[in-house]
Order: structure tokens, then C-alpha cells, then sequence
């Protein structure tokens, strides 16, 4: 048997993802079904596993929104004279 090239998925309990979000585990399990967080019943009992992995393209994808919102109420916030320059006037 070769071995694999790609590394096997680390996975955490979804204790530990609560905890790294400060959020709680209800909330977890309902981004993993909201298909935000990747999951998946592991074991005897089964329990909730979630993939390291998807926990890193969360971060990133709230780390854009976030970073999109601020541009967005930036931009809000500007007035058009500051965006277009001053009107001018005729006499």
C-alpha cells in the first residue's frame, strides 16, 4: 500500500470550535448545518466531529465580510462632494 500525499483532515470537538468562536455548541452544530462549517457524526457513540480545515475558511470568510462591511460603511459615511469633488458653481 503507498502511502497518501495528502494529509488525513484533523477534526475537533465542537466544544473546541465553541470555544475558539466564543460562541456555543448549539450554535456550532447549527453552522455545520447551515453547510458554513464542515461536520460529520464520528464513533461509537457517534459525536460531532468538525473539520480543522473548514474552520480556517470560516475565520477567512469572516475576516472578509467583516473587512467589506467596514469598506462599505466607509464609504456610506463619505458624502459625495468628498467623493466627486466640489460642485461648481456658475454665476
Amino acid at each position: 500500500m503507498t502511502p497518501s500525499s495528502t494529509p488525513s483532515p484533523r477534526f475537533l470537538a465542537p466544544s473546541q470550535v465553541a470555544e475558539l468562536l466564543s460562541i456555543d455548541v448549539d450554535e456550532v452544530i447549527a453552522l455545520v448545518h447551515q453547510r458554513r462549517l464542515r461536520g460529520a457524526q464520528l464513533g461509537a457513540p457517534a459525536r460531532w466531529r468538525i473539520e480543522e480545515d473548514s474552520l480556517t475558511e470560516y475565520l477567512a470568510e469572516q475576516a472578509e465580510e467583516a473587512r467589506r462591511m467596514a469598506l462599505w460603511r466607509e464609504a456610506s459615511e463619505a458624502s459625495f462632494p468628498e467623493l466627486w469633488g466640489a460642485p461648481t458653481h456658475r454665476s
